[in-house]
């Protein structure tokens, strides 16, 4: 049922991009103005409130609860968790936004905010940057990835979202047509998230192209063409089985994205990096209540532009992740506490971003604050490739940036498509190839859809269809958030210490007040017990 309805509703609106990109893209443009102009606040919110939630799970007494039994070691070592965390913080995302957002903020900040190219333009630029890939995309992905970990290894609940709504809905709903209802809903989110992701690769892959003069001008027929060939080696890699090759192609992605980091960090300006690191904390920190706080109240229409383009769609695209990153990010963290869970995945994947976009778009905006006009000159999915033609080696670096990217691609798909598999075959760990590839081929297409409905612009077509998609689910994660608290009240090891403070309250109250120590008497008394079974 979960399968054949998502298909279904999937391939009718394929079929529709295609006869009728006209009419879906006037109706995306219709829908999204209504969803930004009267729900725009809800994703503001909610992405604030998915942050306060997973720190006070981290901080409060929930917070040491296992991820497993009570005894249970975690699964990976610490350093390999953390590595593991670090690949799943790195992305398409990172490549295409490391040099875009930090300059667009440069030379166009938010409105009412700062003058574009001032001094306090590069301070809100970072700090806009940070807001937008640090604290909270992460504390969204750990409230999925916590619900899934904490039903699956302390509950002995399957590895779909709708098992997680076992405590708010019961067993009955969940297992029946409301269940189904949520896992096509988290089917539609990473579809269109997945897309998204792939949408704007193919769009930096051909920017590549046309840079290093194998190709002319790149049109959207270009980038349809790009999706083609990348989805028939998702494919290709799906069929023939040949999972290990692609981890170890993704581990050497890992390592090129380090080493071209470091490239731009050592040829770039090394000092300016360094001095931007603090300063872009720092300016992170002073500003985050604004940013936080920014609707089309404060600026009026062109706030509420701004704000589609930027802040609401980045929580719709890190919403429509949830359930690829929270199933990746569940996964791997096995016997880990609460508590190592929120700061483990808010904090190593931060630190990542932080890095990165210092890197990047420090390096671009001292481009441009030097007199060259890196953001007039390129596109936004070519403004790396033109960063990197002011350093030695640039067709080199940009075919690095070109195979980063194509990697990414064909791994990323064919980990979504696992996902969507295993929600629409009843959580299934291994779901069969067929439906594997089924899933990647669709992701593709969709990602040809959107692209092709944002007309010359494709990534227009990216940001709002996905703003559109992923609101459904942003309701889902308001439920799956009460659903664990609710689960969390009920935890075996919550239970135990609550009925521990019962006893000794009881076991206190009949030692005479005048003994010295009560208290101490009254625990060992406990332990005792306890010890005893009793």
């Amino acid at each position: 049922m979960v399968f054949g309805v998502a298909a279904v509703v999937t391939l009718a609106f394929v079929a529709w991009g295609i006869l009728g990109t006209a009419s879906l893209a006037t109706a995306s443009k219709t829908a999204l103005t209504w969803v930004i102009a009267n729900l725009g606040w809800a994703f503001v919110l909610t992405a604030s409130g998915f942050v306060v939630f997973a720190l006070w799970l981290a901080v409060s007494r929930y917070g040491r609860i296992p991820l497993g039994r009570d005894d249970e070691p975690p699964e990976f070592r610490t350093i390999s968790w953390v590595a593991m965390m670090f690949s799943a913080g790195m992305g398409i995302g990172l490549m295409f936004y490391g040099v875009n957002e930090p300059l667009s903020h440069f030379v166009s900040p938010p409105p009412g905010t700062v003058e574009g190219g001032s001094a306090e333009a590069l301070q809100t630029a970072m700090a806009t940057t940070l807001f937008h890939w640090t604290l909270h995309p992460w504390a969204i992905y750990a409230v999925v990835g916590l619900a899934i970990a904490y039903g699956s290894f302390r509950r002995g609940r399957s590895q779909l979202i709708s098992a997680a709504f076992a405590p708010l809905l019961g067993r009955r709903r969940t297992e029946g047509p409301a269940g189904r209802a949520i896992d096509v809903l988290a089917i539609f989110a990473t579809l269109f998230g997945s897309a998204t992701s792939l949408g704007l690769g193919a769009l930096q892959i051909g920017s590549g192209l046309q840079v290093a003069g194998w190709l002319g001008e790149v049109g959207n027929g270009i980038v349809v063409g790009v999706i083609a060939v990348l989805t028939m080696a998702f494919v290709a890699s799906a069929v023939s089985g040949v999972a290990k090759g692609i981890q170890w192609l993704s581990n050497i992605n890992m390592v090129l994205a380090v080493v071209l980091a470091a490239f731009v960090f050592v040829v770039g300006p090394t000092v300016f990096v360094l001095n931007l690191v603090p300063t872009a904390i720092g300016d992170y920190f002073r500003e985050l209540a604004d940013m936080a706080g920014r609707t089309a109240a404060s600026g009026g229409d062109a706030t509420e532009t701004w704000l589609s383009g930027w802040t609401i769609f980045y929580w719709a695209w890190w919403i429509s992740w949830t359930p690829f990153v929270g199933m990746f990010i569940a996964r791997i963290s096995r016997g880990r506490t609460i508590r190592q869970f929120v700061a483990g995945v808010i904090l190593v994947p931060s630190l990542v971003s932080l890095a990165w976009f210092c890197v990047f778009g420090g390096t671009a905006i001292s481009v441009q604050r030097s007199g060259t006009d890196l953001a007039g000159t390129a596109s936004p999915e070519g403004q790396l490739f033109g960063l990197l033609d002011q350093f030695p080696l640039a067709s080199v670096a940009g075919v690095v940036v070109m195979v980063l990217v194509a990697i990414f691609f064909v791994s990323g798909a064919d980990a979504a498509s696992v996902v969507m598999g295993t929600l629409s075959q009843r959580g299934s760990i291994r779901p069969s190839k067929g439906v594997v590839v089924f899933w990647g081929v669709l992701t593709g297409l969709v990602a040809a859809v959107m692209l092709l409905v944002g007309g010359s612009s494709g990534l227009t077509g990216l940001q709002n269809l996905t703003i559109i998609a992923a609101l459904p689910f942003m309701l889902v994660m308001v439920g799956l958030c009460v659903s664990l608290a609710r689960d969390l009240r009920s935890d075996p090891l919550i239970r135990r210490e609550e009925r521990v403070a019962e006893v000794m309250e009881e076991v206190t109250a009949q030692f005479d007040p005048a003994e010295p120590n009560p208290e101490e008497t009254a625990y060992k008394t406990v332990q005792e017990l306890t010890r005893r079974g009793v």
